[in-house]
């Protein structure tokens, strides 16, 4: 399995009403350090209808204006969507909303 494929299965696991930050899928698909590579990943997303990449936001909860999907516009509406509050600015309470896994992050 390639890394993009790692990575989307970690994306996949992502619960409804949850968002996950891309250092945290990066720690989960097996190495922290690939924050960046999630975000490519992500990027270039060939299933988003089963690939919930809309559901990975920065760590400080921000969603991304270089959203593939259609925009940051489109990433907070599929939010709200899920039943996450993300504010007008486009950020979301990690302390909430952040999926709840069993990674040592750091």
């Amino acid at each position: 399995m390639n890394t993009f494929d790692k990575i989307y299965e970690v994306v996949k696991q992502i619960p409804r009403g949850t968002v996950a930050s891309y250092g945290q899928i990066a720690s989960l698909a097996g190495n922290r350090r690939w924050s960046r590579v999630v975000g490519y990943a992500l990027h270039v997303n060939p299933d988003s209808e089963h690939i919930p990449c809309y559901r990975v936001v920065t760590k400080d909860g921000k969603v991304s204006s270089a959203f593939a999907f259609g925009g940051g516009n489109e990433q907070i509406r599929l939010l709200r969507e899920d039943g996450i509050e993300v504010s007008d600015d486009g950020v979301v309470d990690m302390g909430r909303y952040q999926w709840d896994t069993p990674w040592i992050y750091g």
